[in-house]
């Protein structure tokens, strides 16, 4: 990487079809591929409870954070390189909430706020209510605030769940 201050970038991963863990994995591996970007942290991985369509097996979910090159990327270009990444992996988009191989989005673009309409925003709108991005994002920056200025921990508080080990329950 250059010089100039790298990005750091949240990334929450999500599987539940076939061998989980090797999924998360394999797309770790395939994005330090790309020139600029560095996995640089990775959280535990939970065992979470599907959210909204309930018939289907259980999430092995992680959030890795990446230093990206900011001369690079853009935050569009890494989404387009995630989307690229899910689509190696046959990432299937045909039941909102539905089993997947492999889920990838972005939490955190640095400290940027973006919002393109439809494509895009950052932080993630659902980051916040979110106990399987939370969990695993205290793992990695326990001190981390969103750029509105809540905490993980403040976030914690204002949403119902609860754990058994590594495993994450929440409606």
């Amino acid at each position: 990487m250059t010089d100039i201050p790298i990005i750091k970038v949240y990334v929450s991963l999500g599987s539940n079809i076939g061998d989980t863990e090797d999924h998360l994995n394999q797309a770790v591996a395939r994005l330090e591929k790309y020139e600029g970007i560095e996995p640089e942290k990775w959280s535990e991985t939970y065992q979470t409870e599907p959210q909204g369509l309930k018939d289907q097996p259980w999430f092995t979910n992680q959030v890795v954070r990446f230093d990206v090159d900011p001369e690079l990327w853009s935050a569009e270009g890494f989404l387009s390189t995630l989307q690229a990444v899910e689509g190696q992996m046959d990432r299937v988009r045909d039941v909102k909430n539905g089993p997947r191989t492999i889920d990838l989005d972005i939490i955190l673009f640095g400290d940027r706020v973006i919002d393109s309409g439809s494509y895009l925003t950052v932080p993630h709108p659902r980051a916040q209510e979110r106990a399987f991005v939370l969990l695993p994002l205290a793992d990695i920056e326990p001190e981390l605030a969103f750029p509105d200025g809540t905490t993980i921990s403040d976030a914690l508080q204002k949403i119902d769940y609860r754990t058994e080990g590594k495993k994450i329950y929440q409606d």
